[in-house]
């Protein structure tokens, strides 16, 4: 679809939800038709792409913004969906309501998940979900070396099964030593199982990196 054939869907769909009793506010259109023009790529420039938006933040900002995000995830909840949905439903997001009134929509979707890997201390806060996609390294099924003629390289790939892994010791699991495994499949239809994603194998895989 065009954009301008979205953008006559989406107000169709609002005279829908007028008919049906259910109107949306001036602000939530708003918020609906922002969002299709950053999906179009028609609001976002070369260099927003490239630069970090977390740099952005004050590090009072950028603190509790993480924190935000860590919180959502261990609650198995995507972060920028939650808040999305704060906008629209036009409820306060807390302690990052800032985002909101300070930044707005446009910023908020330029945040990537690589954006985050420049925050060690962040740890692994994003957890990786059924169509996710992300970069594998070749060092996982072959010897690379820095110097060497087998270079490191990255495939794109997309991760279909996502398995929490538990020792048992003396049959009870043991939560301090669970693993993540996963299973990727590659635009040529291959699979490939990776052990450890969170641990031994977190060198081998990346997020997709935007040039």
């Amino acid at each position: 679809m065009t954009p301008d054939e979205i953008e006559v869907a989406m107000f169709a769909a609002f005279n829908d939800c007028d008919a049906a009793s259910c109107p949306l506010t001036d602000t939530q259109k708003q918020i609906l038709l922002q969002v299709v023009e950053q999906i179009q790529g028609n609001s976002s420039s070369g260099m927003s792409n490239i630069a970090n938006p977390l740099d952005e933040l004050t590090p009072e900002e950028l603190e509790a913004f993480l924190q935000f995000v860590k919180e959502e995830e261990q609650r198995n909840r995507t972060w920028k969906v939650q808040l999305l949905n704060d906008w629209l439903l036009e409820k306060d997001s807390g302690t990052v309501q800032f985002i909101r009134q300070r930044y707005g929509l446009q910023w908020l979707n330029r945040v990537e998940p690589y954006h985050f890997d420049k925050y060690s201390y962040f740890e692994d806060a994003l957890k990786l979900r059924v169509g996710d996609r992300i970069e594998v390294s070749n060092a996982l099924w072959e010897w690379v070396q820095e110097d060497g003629p087998c270079k490191r390289e990255w495939f794109p790939c997309m991760v279909i099964k996502v398995e929490e892994i538990s020792d048992v010791y003396d049959g009870r699991r043991c939560s301090n030593d669970s693993s993540t495994n996963c299973v990727v499949r590659f635009f040529n239809g291959a699979e490939y199982e990776i052990q450890g994603m969170y641990k031994w194998n977190r060198y081998n895989w990346r997020w997709p990196q935007k040039e």
